[in-house]
């Protein structure tokens, strides 16, 4: 392929739309699409040329890149649905489909086989680092694919982010991912259960902070991404929980995990546990909410600080999570939203 290989970018939503404007800025020829005429629109206002079809968009790519919502999302646009003809038919032989969706990693190794089958080649790219790391160019990417197919779309992963791990053959991406995330929604609920029983037992917020941060208790969760205001003043927290990375995300997330556990036939206890809390949280307001926002149902479900009765239309929706079937809504709701974390 030529050193500035032509990019068709599928999917430019909260996370696509700005890795797309970073490849354009690099130099690199790039065709973007999306269903959604206003993310359409945003991109082209920011400088990516677009076109008037996916298909037109893959005709004569060298890479064709996709940030879809869900695993059906990317096999339905492969092999074509309701009469349409499927990416990889439109594509010249040999291509590079660059996935950096986050699906099951079932899902991504069908998509490959689909990919390899019909005479292209194929890598998965999930990202990590949010909005604000797509509109950076300080992304993660956990990639699954062949040797020489990684070090081939490496130079595009190091424009659209700091660093890109080769976690192994096809789905080993996704399947780094959702182990990350797995480890990121529990730790995020045991913070801030501990922030509330702290505040229950009359420790201030920096506090438990000053201890916990340099501590055993020491995570991501609480030093990054801290569910109350104050300590790390970046916190989402301090601006009334506007993500960030949305708890409709984390859900989704979260069940993709739980599919993987039931599959392999893990004996975990915290990952089911964790997606069940999470199902409520998004099937409300939540889902538009920074993830930390789960300290506010805790704090609903415990009673506040200032001894104000608990928000009974909440906590019955937290103790029914913890027997009961994930809510369908919250998984709705995550699947819609194109702007994986």
């Amino acid at each position: 392929m030529p050193e500035k290989y032509t990019v068709a970018f599928l999917g430019l939503g909260h996370m696509g739309g700005p890795m797309a404007v970073n490849l354009v800025k690099a130099g690199y020829p790039v065709t973007g699409f999306d269903v959604v005429p206003a993310a359409l629109e945003a991109a082209q206002a920011a400088g990516v040329p677009t076109a008037a079809s996916a298909e037109e968009a893959v005709s004569g790519a060298d890479v064709v890149l996709t940030m879809f919502p869900s695993g059906r999302h990317v096999l339905d646009a492969y092999r074509g649905n309701a009469g349409e003809r499927g990416l990889l038919a439109a594509a010249k032989p040999g291509t590079m489909f660059l996935d950096c969706s986050t699906i099951n990693v079932n899902e991504a190794r069908e998509a490959a086989a689909l990919a390899v089958g019909a005479g292209h080649r194929s890598v998965d790219a999930p990202v990590s680092g949010g909005v604000v790391g797509a509109e950076a160019g300080t992304l993660t990417f956990m990639v699954g694919g062949e040797d020489e197919d990684v070090e081939h779309v490496r130079p595009l992963l190091d424009v659209m982010g700091k660093r890109a791990v080769h976690c192994g053959g096809h789905g080993a991406g996704q399947a780094a991912k959702i182990c990350n995330n797995l480890i990121l929604g529990v730790s995020m609920i045991a913070v801030s259960e501990a922030f509330v029983l702290g505040e229950k037992l009359g420790l201030s917020h920096q506090a438990l902070f000053d201890v916990a941060s340099a501590a055993s208790g020491q995570c991501w969760a609480l030093t990054t991404n801290c569910p109350v205001p104050g300590p790390v003043p970046t916190s989402p927290a301090n601006r009334d929980y506007q993500p960030g990375f949305a708890g409709a995300l984390m859900a989704k997330d979260l069940n993709l995990a739980l599919n993987a556990l039931k599959s392999t036939g893990v004996a975990a206890r915290m990952g089911p546990l964790a997606a069940e809390i999470y199902d409520t949280f998004a099937a409300g307001e939540g889902a538009g909410r920074d993830f930390s926002g789960i300290i506010t149902d805790i704090r609903n479900m415990s009673g506040r600080p200032d001894g104000a009765e608990p928000d009974n239309s909440r906590t019955s929706a937290l103790q029914d999570a913890s027997g009961g079937a994930p809510p369908s809504a919250a998984r709705s709701a995550a699947q819609d939203d194109g702007s994986p974390e």
